[in-house]
């Protein structure tokens, strides 16, 4: 099983998307700073993640997300979370 996952800086409020079969462990990676793209912009917060059964999947949606179109979708899906908690 693969993950896709998609991180928000608590320094800068930028989010991150990154793809992984531990979450834990690469959370807790990109927090001590052992990421060389998200170290200056820690401490990161898990915003939310999709699973997926093969590698395949997971790269292919992992690419979406990245794209202009990607970024847009996860800026909106924040901002409905943020706007629905009050």
């Amino acid at each position: 099983m693969m993950l896709v996952y998609v991180l928000r800086s608590e320094k800068d409020g930028r989010f991150y998307v990154g793809m992984t079969s531990n979450i834990e462990r690469r959370l807790e990676e990109h927090n001590k700073g052992r990421t060389k793209s998200t170290k200056g912009y820690r401490p990161w917060k898990l915003f939310f993640f999709e699973r997926f059964d093969t590698r395949l999947e997971a790269r292919k949606r992992e690419k979406y997300l990245k794209s202009g179109y990607g970024k847009q979708w996860i800026k909106e899906k924040y901002n409905r979370s943020y706007n629905s908690v009050g």
